[in-house]
């Protein structure tokens, strides 16, 4: 069985739930052949109307918009009920956004990238990664003047 593990060449799908402490994600989604729409008001706006909904399943934390993609933090709402995998869920939002947006251009590929967090280091790593994204891209001269960031829940390592 580990000689097939090892010999995987994508990514296992799915995150099951721990029961010793957060199940909290860091998670990219990337625009439809990486278009670069994602960065402006009507996408922030909606994304944030969408992930504030009382039935979603996850909470989001701090998010970023970059111009192909965007990157978030999340976790599942506790006492939500039955799991609901993050893909669903993912898959869930993607179609609303696509039936509220008013644009078909603002599509999103399928899937996302997420990783899971294992410590209070990674947590961190992986914040300040997503808030110098626009700098290394070189939209911005410093991380404060993106103005494509936000925060739905507070989630906390």
């Amino acid at each position: 069985m580990q000689e097939d593990l090892a010999g995987r060449k994508t990514p296992a799908q799915g995150v099951l739930p721990t029961h010793d402490g957060a199940t909290l994600l860091w998670c990219t989604v990337c625009a439809d052949q990486r278009g670069g729409w994602c960065a402006q008001e009507k996408v922030k706006t909606l994304l944030q109307e969408l992930w504030s909904a009382p039935t979603n399943a996850w909470l989001v934390g701090d998010f970023l918009l970059m111009p192909d993609h965007l990157h978030f933090f999340a976790t599942p709402k506790e006492g939500r009920g039955p799991w609901v995998d993050v893909e669903r869920w993912t898959s869930f939002w993607k179609d609303r956004f696509s039936k509220c947006c008013g644009n078909p251009a603002w599509r999103w590929q399928r899937g996302l990238f997420h990783h899971r967090l294992r410590s209070e280091r990674d947590y961190v790593d992986k914040g300040l990664y997503m808030r110098h994204n626009p700098v290394r891209a070189g939209l911005v001269d410093a991380p404060d003047a993106w103005p494509w960031t936000g925060r739905i829940e507070t989630i906390r390592w």
